[in-house]
Formats: structure tokens, C-alpha cells, sequence
């Protein structure tokens, strides 16, 4: 569902597709375009008609080098139309899991998040990958299938809507949130898993959907009842890094949502910075408390 405001805003949908929704825009016209129109180019992608414009204005030599190269055209075409980083973060935290199965793999304590290895004054180490590795890491498998089913479900729908990089930011800087608060309210507690930035993904589409007049009622029902769960005695969750997920993942799809202009893609870029470099400030905390 969708508000009337938003329904008469056509910058909202695909100028092919009228009732798809996207936030992916034709680098050459700036007309927004859904998955199925976009075209690969060399900066960014553009849309079936640019691309028309584009091939009338190629060279003989252009185009007998096109033809040469045409036989792989088709399979790239059909990727693009997937959520092919939602299907890659997926792909590459199994890979980590199968490492953990092998025999006194490191690959678990290498890569989980402890705070206090971010401090060289407390531990005489200093490990900062831990912030984003700890995304890779499951504790069982039932641990890794619930957060990567939720990567997938919600991946689905919000990555075709933002586009590959946008949705990668938004998966790496929620994780990043969730470890910094983690850090600020469980410092001494060792987390592992991707929950903080599945949480990250649940409050863009929360914020997004809101933005765009849809129902958001079901995602609203989910994300408390996970939340809830969170903070029940004698389970062994981490809700410091939902929290800190969520709260992350929101404020991305608010920038994303109010920053969607072409005029204003400089300003989401400097917002997005912003909010790393806010989250990198926040980790100087502990220093005044631990040391």
C-alpha cells in the first residue's frame, strides 16, 4: 500500500513499470528504473532506451567487439536482475561456518567481537577487523540458518529497491553499529553472528517503508518480538547488537530515503561518512572508563 502523495510522485516508480517501486536511478536520463530495466555500464547502470541511444551512436569497430563479447551478455543481464549481494554475504558467511566445522579451526576466536582488543592500552593488541568479522561467525547451525533466512527474506525486496552498493553500506555499517554498541553496553562480552546487521536491515525497510507509504505493520509485530526476545534471562543473545543494529540500520534508510534526488547524492554519500565516523568517535568511550 502506498499514500496518495507518494503514488502521484512518478520519481517513486519505473518510468517503463508504473507500479514497481525503485530507488535505482539511469545514470545518463536520471529516471528511476526497477531491476528488470537496468542495464550494466561503466559507471553505474542505465536504462533501455540510453542503452538504444548508445549502441546507435557505437562505431563499426565498437560494434563487431560488442558481437565477440555477446555470448556472456545474456547471463550477465539475468544477474543483474538478482540480489546478487544478498546472495553473496550469504554464500561467503557459510563458507566462514564450514571453516569453523574443521578441527581446531582459529576461525571462531580470530574473528568474533571483543571490545577490549580494540584497545592496545588494555590488552597490548589492537584487532579492528573484529567489528565487522564477528558478522561471519555462528555459533551453531541453527544460529547461522535463522540470521541468513532473514539476509534472504529481506534481502528479496530491499536490495532491488537500493541497489547493490547502497545495500551493502547498509548491511556493513548496521553490523558496524551493532559492535560499537556492544562495546559501549556489554564491553567485556564476546559476540558472534550477524543479528546486529539483520536488525540493521529491519529498521531501513522499517523507515523506508514508513517513507513510502507502505504497510508496515508486519515488520513492525517482527521486529518487537525479536526485540523482546532479546531480553529475556537465560538466553544467551546479544541485544546490546540489536539495538545497536537497529537504531544504525534506521538512520541509513532515513539518509537513503530523504537523500533518493540525484542532486542530493554528494549529500548521502557525506551523511553515510558521517555516520561512520560518528560511530568510530562513540568507540573512544570506553577508553574514559576503562582506563
Amino acid at each position: 500500500m502506498t499514500s496518495p502523495q507518494f503514488a502521484r510522485n512518478s520519481e517513486n516508480f519505473c518510468y517503463r513499470h508504473p507500479d514497481r517501486q525503485s530507488f535505482v536511478l539511469c545514470q545518463r536520463c536520471l529516471r528511476t528504473i526497477c531491476p528488470e530495466c537496468q542495464t550494466q555500464a561503466a559507471v553505474g547502470v542505465i536504462c533501455p532506451e540510453c542503452m538504444r541511444d548508445q549502441q546507435k551512436s557505437q562505431t563499426p569497430a565498437q560494434v563487431k567487439a560488442q558481437r565477440r563479447w555477446s555470448r556472456g551478455s545474456a547471463s550477465a543481464v539475468v544477474s543483474r536482475e538478482r540480489p546478487v549481494v544478498t546472495y553473496s554475504v550469504i554464500a561467503v558467511t557459510v563458507l566462514v561456518y564450514l571453516t569453523q566445522m574443521i578441527p581446531n579451526s582459529p576461525v571462531r576466536e580470530g574473528l568474533a567481537f571483543f571490545a577490549p582488543f580494540l584497545y592496545p592500552q588494555l590488552t597490548g593488541t589492537f584487532q579492528p577487523w573484529r567489528l565487522l568479522t564477528s558478522l561471519l561467525v555462528h555459533d551453531n547451525f541453527l544460529h547461522l540458518a535463522l540470521n541468513m533466512l532473514a539476509v534472504w527474506m529481506i534481502g528479496r525486496s530491499l536490495e532491488p529497491l537500493l541497489g547493490h552498493v547502497r545495500f551493502l553500506a547498509l548491511y556493513l555499517i548496521s553490523g558496524l553499529g551493532g559492535s560499537v554498541a556492544v562495546a559501549l553496553l556489554g564491553f567485556g562480552v564476546g559476540v558472534i553472528g550477524a543479528s546486529g546487521a539483520v536488525f540493521g536491515l529491519l529498521g531501513a525497510l522499517l523507515v523506508i517503508g514508513r517513507h513510502i507509504g507502505a504497510n508496515i505493520t508486519f515488520i513492525a509485530i517482527i521486529l518487537g518480538i525479536n526485540l523482546v526476545l532479546g531480553f529475556l534471562p537465560g538466553r544467551n543473545i546479544s541485544w546490546q547488537a540489536h539495538v545497536g543494529g537497529l537504531v544504525t540500520g534506521a538512520l541509513i534508510g532515513l539518509i537513503f530515503a530523504r537523500t533518493r534526488s540525484p542532486r542530493l547524492r554528494g549529500l548521502q554519500i557525506l551523511l553515510l561518512c558521517a555516520l561512520v565516523a560518528g560511530l568510530g568517535a562513540l568507540l573512544l568511550i570506553p577508553l574514559t572508563i576503562y582506563t
